[in-house]
């Protein structure tokens, strides 16, 4: 079964308020040894993301200096003279819902390039972040869980097949999988559900089926 992005966030988040000035913004990354963190409305609503790269503006672009390129348009000016939160965040924030599975949180993290994704609710509130190493805890599973797993939900639970038919061999999270299925629709069926088998890191196909 896939992990949730609930099953592996943190719930204590840190976070501030739109109108957080900008030496206390730094004194939370440097007091919690985070990298970003997201930021709040009046209503408890995530409507952006500060982050060092976001505090760096100020420091690469002084007052004053004008020029082109990422500090030369209009939102690296506006950054370059923020005082506070909400001037200096990156918004919208990229955020994801605790009922997504691990793996939509991978990929909407390496869509944006990002590192860390708040955690929100239907109405935007804020109820966790999960960062890549937690995705990553995932494959941090012993091998007989996984095989497990496989047997008893996937192959006996999901497919209804035979189990003493199967054998299922799972080393550093790569599993082997032996049996005979019925055609090869059933087959890559089945070998997708291995895939999204929590700790799973590659599938190697032994299955044998009759010839079309």
């Amino acid at each position: 079964m896939s992990s949730k992005v609930r099953d592996v966030m943190t719930r204590n988040v840190v976070s501030v308020r739109t109108y957080a000035e900008f030496k206390e913004i730094l004194h939370v990354l440097r007091e919690r040894h985070f990298s970003a963190f997201p930021v709040l409305d009046e209503d408890d609503r995530v409507i952006g993301v500060v982050s060092e790269d976001d505090l760096l503006v100020k420091e690469a672009r002084p007052a004053g200096l004008s020029g082109g390129g990422i500090l030369g348009n209009r939102a690296g000016r506006s950054k370059a003279a923020g005082l506070l939160a909400g001037e200096l965040m990156t918004r919208p924030a990229i955020t994801i819902g605790p009922e997504a599975t691990v793996a939509d949180a991978a990929r909407r993290m390496h869509a944006h390039h990002v590192k860390r994704l708040p955690v929100v609710t239907d109405e935007n509130r804020l109820v966790g972040i999960v960062s890549r190493i937690d995705l990553l805890g995932v494959y941090d599973r012993p091998d007989g869980d996984i095989a497990k797993e496989i047997l008893d939900e996937v192959i006996e639970g999901q497919f209804m097949l035979e189990r003493l038919a199967f054998e299922v061999k799972v080393v550093s999270g790569v599993v082997t999988i032996r049996g005979p299925v019925t055609g090869q629709s059933v087959a890559l069926s089945l070998l997708d559900s291995v895939r999204r088998v929590d700790g799973v890191i590659s599938v190697r196909d032994r299955l044998h089926y009759p010839a079309s």
